[in-house]
């Protein structure tokens, strides 16, 4: 395989087998009434308690109506509560429960982790290399639909 080749195949594997590896690694007995999709809302969701649905959904990529779906079910589940804003009775924030900080914390930890692995196998002159490259390609991937759209 040429170069362009080479990349295109890690690339489109490592996707997959991230996606795949991340799921079986962070929906464990504790979280198994929860998606890898959910994980990644209580994640946007975060710490703060200050994201709103708008930001949230936002920071998701997708519309505040599949969000409130998802939503409902976390807070069924007791992952995640709402709360209006004293301000502004229309927003409201959402926050995670304690239930919700575990799995946030045990998402986080598996990132830790996978970077780890990926840093611990790299010089330190290397970092640096790795780092540009992620950047160009993290560039690709947030600029891709406003290019397809124009």
């Amino acid at each position: 395989m040429n170069p362009r080749e080479t990349i295109n195949d890690i690339l489109v594997n490592l996707f997959k087998e991230i996606w795949k590896l991340e799921e079986d690694a962070i929906i464990t007995e504790e979280f198994r009434d929860i998606t890898n999709n959910d994980m990644h809302i209580i994640e946007a969701i975060g710490l703060s308690g200050e994201n709103t649905m708008s930001m949230v959904a936002k920071k998701m990529g997708i519309t505040a109506g599949s969000l409130t779906t998802s939503v409902n079910g976390l807070v069924n589940k007791k992952y995640v509560v709402r709360q209006r804003s004293e301000q502004d009775r229309r927003v409201i924030f959402l926050r995670l429960t304690e239930k919700g900080v575990k799995a946030y914390e045990h998402h986080q930890e598996y990132h830790r982790q996978m970077t780890d692995a990926v840093i611990d196998t790299l010089g330190d002159a290397e970092i640096p290399v790795l780092v540009k490259t992620l950047k160009g390609l993290s560039e690709f991937f947030r600029g891709y639909k406003d290019r397809i759209q124009n």
